[in-house]
């Protein structure tokens, strides 16, 4: 006993006890085993009074540094290894490991050794030489895996996917695989080039210092991880170099929705998977509340069981955890980490002393003849989670979302025809299709060479042959040198050949017409999210969530934290779209941030959780190629326009056939279109005059305007409107009308300190004429609205019904793993969530299809009538206008039953639009049936009182709602709700809304996260003082971001608009309007039914226009949606389906099933087959 140091004792609980091995047990022959197996003693005591001392033990020997081999998993592991009948363990002591010769180590018949930081590997290869235990894990292959080369080279080797990826070795002896060409946005390693996102990770496998690089489209930069230390695993950094010092693998970016999988073999018929919150998203570890890292079982695939047999035996170690990265409908193994152990899994301990001890005794206990067979039992018992209760269980949310408030988008056209455009547009590849989109910053580098290149020939040769006018090359150079750098974020230029030059002067080209090819320039600048619209988005995400259900443990006591609880057990299937803009892109990012609780900068949010490329015009429209009957319309609204006198009636019957009120609100409000235009023209020249005095005076000269805006910059805006809006014959460019309302109610909201005269009426007559021309511009009477929409969106409205079908197929997403899943109660429930980012066409012509398409009958359908009333009167789809689709299960319902699935529709108008708000329209509230189904509501007041699988679930009444204002502009509105207030009001109408209300408990984790701990005193005292109003001090308890620039304003003492830049003193930030129902008792069946009769009709109708639509998609080009025939339009309304027909349902899965795992079979072809049906 003198020799067995640390044994320990049984309890009486009958726990196991193991040895820690001296150096003298070397000396201990095979026959000593007895004495050691004696000591153990069997953990039965009857069984133990029967044992023979002479019996033989197989002593498993545990040889790594103390930190591993003392560590809470490999305790519990080898606890319950202990519990075989003959199996012993004995730990070798750290300081004769580093120390003692591999002869004076203790011996053991089976060897769990691994390497970590600081382990003599050569000793321990040594000590297996001589020893010659069975290994559990080979020692020789742990050199390989320090080296990630080694490491990529035997899983190509096994046909194992991973990333593309290519080595850069920066050794002397082979400069052949040492060459690096570095872009703005892109990497050349011998040869192979890497566009950015691209990952760049040191070929030691002991380094953690991996980075990651963003594009200049994203914003750039790179976000550095490491070794995770603290709450903290990775960092963002602005830099944009590669390392220029060692060496490296350099690989593909995989997006995958800013979730990891880590795989813990035992085995190869044995993997333990769990998912966690990528390193590389905002950086931040999430914790539980004893301060591990919070994972989630997850299941694997059977392809992803495969991949980790072949890891487990090609690499030869038996316990072996690696990195799997889910992304585009695969799974690539990133990283192969050897020795690895789950933590905290009661279950994954439990398997793993079972699998080790039963391959223990299968080889070693024939040799040591020790009787024992193997025992034939079932590994997984099938659990099936089941639902009960009355309550609809929540299974999809799909929103369209217009981008956030952005600077007003400008253009500027010239034509062109010198050789160095032709050049550029030949090195790009537009012959191919004739037109060329140019945002990267080299090619807008080129771009600006040129133009600097013309000016300087101009100005030496007044007489050259440079055609293009020297005051717009100066316009080019001027925009394109804005900001000092580029980013494809806010510029592009485009180029489109014109073989015979322009067919028609502009009011600014000069009459004569040349001859020859030509190429058309379009600059855009402009139109980039602004601060004030990152906040938008952000709240509106962080109000989002209360469109989940539930709240429990971490989560509970403020609303919609269910939508995190969801999100966190990785049983939200989150997927976010957004259009190739980059306004939309930064407003996806922000939302998302907001939505998920994330921290840090939007860039490393965009490049992993949102999806723009490849698109293939899902969310993107080319505005410059308009259909036939878009032309058309334009052209009515401009003869109509251009009458100058009263608007008769039968121009309100052409203007307004469908009797929007809205419409003729603002045809009341013009009178005589000319009349008003006038009033416009002299209310912008007025404008000018002004700017220019402000530009004079040197008080103002160098004032700084919102977002580092100039009055010289703003004096150009205006100036151009000025210019473009009357021709040269004294008629009005109505197409201009939008920019004017564009730029006036930006000035009104973000400029308002300069006090120019007149800016509210003008912002008054532009408004009523852009609630004309915008909304009419997507068709003035029904079928015309159809026949844009369609063009717009088609592809949408498809894939938002692949959306709602799929909804309980859910192969590709992240299952929890019921075996392993504790106060989960429905881990194979999943709540399917897709959001989709675009500009107001896609929302516009949505929009006009649930409208126009014969949903349902205003007739039949008063719910419908209120809703369409509702809608007629919005006269604007301002930023951030959401279209929701909600979709619910009753699982008490027969799964054939048209009662089982319920689909509610609703909508915001998204910002408020200035001073008009008290007369804005009204709806009925947020799912106002709620009264009546009391029999099935919670009382949402003891939320808490709920099991936690009901929280789970959705009532039909929960009363949820979304952000209506910016929490720091609070004025009384009736009509809306409170949710979960502390008199638990369920009243929709009549009282009063607060974004982030009181609750009936309050969670003592809260806190004033993101500040410094220096600056938690002063904060407090601020938030005390804030006590009178307490739904700003919530707010602000929760918003990190607000609480800062608060806090630096009050220290700073400056007025607000200097020092909260972003926030803009804090009135600045427009609210938002609740969300509206439009319906909420729609049935699945009703829905996909006239969503296919859309589809439908548009293909009986175009049919050549969607086969051209979808030889654009197959080929993975833009589609141009420039290819209508006069023939093409609609000549009366079509016919879509009455609400009830007797098709079979088409969602419900089965082998005959119309849509196949390939996707919809049609003879048009699916524009959408290039989705994935789980994207």
């Amino acid at each position: 006993m003198s020799k067995l140091e640390g044994r320990a004792e049984l309890g009486h609980g009958g726990s196991a006890r193991f040895l820690v091995g001296s150096e003298d047990m070397a000396a201990r022959g095979p026959e000593d085993g007895g004495g050691m197996r004696n000591n153990m003693g069997l953990y039965d005591e009857e069984e133990e009074e029967d044992e023979s001392p002479s019996e033989r033990l197989i002593v498993v020997g545990i040889c790594a540094m103390t930190k591993k081999s003392k560590s809470k998993p490999m305790t519990q592991i080898m606890e319950r290894l202990c519990k075989f009948e003959y199996i012993t363990v004995v730990i070798f002591p750290e300081d004769v490991i580093l120390n003692e010769p591999v002869e004076r180590w203790p011996l053991c018949d089976c060897l769990i050794s691994f390497h970590s930081k600081g382990f003599p590997l050569d000793k321990a290869v040594s000590y297996a030489k001589l020893r010659n235990p069975l290994l559990i894990n080979d020692l020789n292959m742990q050199y390989f895996i320090q080296d990630r080369r080694e490491v990529y080279r035997i899983l190509l080797e096994e046909g194992i996917d991973l990333p593309r990826y290519v080595v850069l070795n920066r050794d002397p002896d082979r400069p052949e695989e040492c060459n690096l060409v570095e872009g703005e946005d892109q990497v050349e390693v011998n040869g192979e080039v890497f566009l950015k996102p691209f990952v760049e990770k040191p070929v030691s496998a002991e380094d953690h210092n991996v980075y990651i690089y963003y594009p200049t489209s994203a914003g750039g930069g790179s976000q550095r991880l490491f070794r995770k230390i603290g709450s903290r695993s990775s960092v963002y950094s602005p830099e944009s170099s590669v390392r220029k010092t060692g060496s490296y693998i350099y690989e593909e970016f995989m997006p995958t929705d800013g979730t990891d999988v880590k795989v813990y073999t035992v085995g190869p018929d044995y993997a333990h998977a769990e998912a966690r919150k990528s390193p590389a998203l905002d950086g931040k570890v999430e914790r539980d509340s004893e301060g591990k890292e919070i994972r989630y079982p997850v299941m694997l695939t059977a392809m992803e069981k495969l991949v980790a047999r072949k890891v487990c035996l090609a690499f030869k170690q038996t316990v072996c955890g690696f990195d799997l990265l889910r992304a585009n409908g695969h799974s690539f193994v990133c990283d192969v980490n050897g020795f690895s152990f789950v933590k905290n899994s009661m279950k994954y301990y439990d398997d793993c002393a079972k699998v080790l001890g039963n391959m223990i005794m299968r080889e070693l206990a024939p040799q040591l003849h020790i009787p024992w067979s193997i025992p034939m039992e079932a590994e997984d018992i099938p659990i099936v989670p089941t639902t009960s209760g009355t309550m609809m269980e929540l299974r999809c949310v799909i929103a369209v979302i217009r981008h956030g408030d952005r600077t007003p988008k400008q253009k500027m056209k010239m034509e062109v025809r010198n050789a160095l455009f032709f050049d550029l547009f030949e090195k790009y590849g537009g012959y191919k299709s004739g037109k060329l989109k140019l945002k990267k910053p080299k090619q807008l580098q080129e771009v600006l060479d040129i133009a600097r290149q013309l000016l300087v020939e101009l100005g030496q040769h007044n007489d050259c042959e440079i055609e293009e006018k020297k005051s717009k090359l100066e316009q080019l150079k001027t925009v394109l040198e804005m900001y000092g750098h580029f980013s494809g974020i806010n510029r592009k230029v485009q180029l489109t050949y014109l073989p015979n030059g322009q067919l028609k002067a502009s009011s600014e080209e000069e009459d004569s017409q040349k001859e020859g090819p030509s190429l058309l320039l379009v600059l855009k600048w402009g139109g980039e999210l602004t601060p004030a619209g990152r906040v938008q988005a952000e709240e509106l995400g962080r109000a989002f969530r209360c469109m989940y259900p539930g709240g429990q443990g971490d989560y509970a006591g403020f609303p919609g934290c269910g939508l995190l609880r969801l999100h966190s057990t990785y049983r939200h299937d989150l997927k976010i779209y957004a259009s190739d803009e980059g306004r939309v892109q930064m407003t996806a990012a922000a939302f998302a941030k907001g939505l998920l609780a994330l921290e840090g900068e939007l860039t490393p949010i965009l490049v992993q959780m949102v999806k723009s490329a490849n698109m293939n015009g899902l969310l993107d429209s080319d505005s410059d190629s308009l259909t036939d009957c878009q032309q058309r319309v334009k052209a009515r609204l401009h003869e109509i326009m251009q009458r100058e006198r009263d608007f008769t009636e039968e121009d309100y019957q052409k203007l307004a056939p469908t009797n929007s009120s809205s419409l003729l609100n603002s045809m009341k409000i013009i009178e005589n279109p000319v009349t008003t235009c006038d009033q416009v023209y002299a209310l912008i020249q007025s404008l000018t005059c002004q700017i220019r005095r402000k530009l004079e005076d040197p008080k103002s000269a160098n004032l700084q305007l919102y977002h580092s805006e100039t009055l010289e910059l703003m004096l150009q805006r205006w100036s151009k409107l000025e210019r473009d809006f009357r021709t040269k014959s004294g008629r009005y460019d109505i197409s201009k009308i939008p920019d004017i309302y564009d730029c006036i109610k930006y000035d009104t909201q973000h400029n308002a300190s300069l006090a120019l005269e007149d800016t509210m009426e003008l912002f008054r007559l532009s408004k009523a004429l852009a609630d004309i021309i915008i909304p009419q511009e997507y068709g003035i009477c029904k079928p015309e609205k159809l026949d844009i929409a369609s063009a717009y969106c088609l592809p949408l409205v498809k894939k938002i019904q692949l959306d709602l079908q799929r909804t309980h197929e859910d192969e590709a997403v992240n299952k929890l793993h019921p075996l392993y899943s504790r106060g989960v109660m429905s881990p194979g429930r999943h709540v399917r969530t897709r959001l989709y980012f675009t500009s107001e066409s896609h929302v516009h012509s949505l929009l006009n299809i649930f409208r126009y398409g014969g949903l349902l009958s205003e007739e039949t359908d008063e719910q419908w009538r209120q809703a369409m009333d509702y809608l007629s009167a919005v006269s604007e789809l301002n930023y951030m206008t959401q279209i929701v689709i909600m979709l619910y299960e009753d699982n008490n319902k027969d799964p054939s039953s048209e009662e089982r699935f319920h689909v509610e529709l609703h909508f915001s108008p998204g910002v408020k639009g200035g001073e008009d708000d008290e007369n804005a329209p009204m709806g009925f509230g947020f799912r106002p049936a709620s009264s009546e189904n009391h029999e099935k509501q919670p009382d949402p007041g003891s939320l808490e009182d709920l099991s936690q699988d009901e929280l789970d679930r959705a009532s039909l009444s929960d009363p949820i709602s979304i952000l209506k204002k910016s929490p720091l502009i609070r004025s009384r509105k009736t009509g809306s709700m409170e949710v979960l207030s502390d008199s638990s009001s369920t009243s929709s109408r009549g009282s009063a809304y607060r974004l982030f209300p009181s609750c009936s408990r309050q969670s003592p984790e809260i806190k004033t996260s993101g500040l410094e701990p220096e600056e938690e005193q002063y904060v407090s005292q601020l938030l005390r003082a804030l006590s009178s109003d307490p739904a700003l001090a919530q707010h602000l308890r929760h918003c990190s971001y607000h609480l800062r620039l608060l806090t630096q304003w009050l220290r700073s003492g400056q007025e607000p608009p200097e020092c909260l830049s972003g926030f803009e003193g804090c009135s600045m930030v427009p609210s938002i309007y609740p969300l509206e129902t439009l319906h909420n008792s729609l049935s699945l069946k009703q829905v996909d039914e006239f969503l296919t009769a859309v589809c439908e009709d548009v293909g009986d109708t175009h049919s050549k226009t969607l086969k051209a639509l979808s030889a654009l998609f197959e080929s993975q080009s833009q589609p141009s949606m420039d290819m209508y025939s006069q023939q093409d339009l609609l000549p009366v309304p079509p016919h879509y389906p009455k609400p009830h027909t007797e098709r079979p349902l088409c969602y419900i899965s089965s082998p005959s099933s119309p849509v196949s795992s390939e996707g919809p079979s049609s003879p048009l072809g699916d524009p959408l087959h290039c989705f994935p049906l789980s994207e």
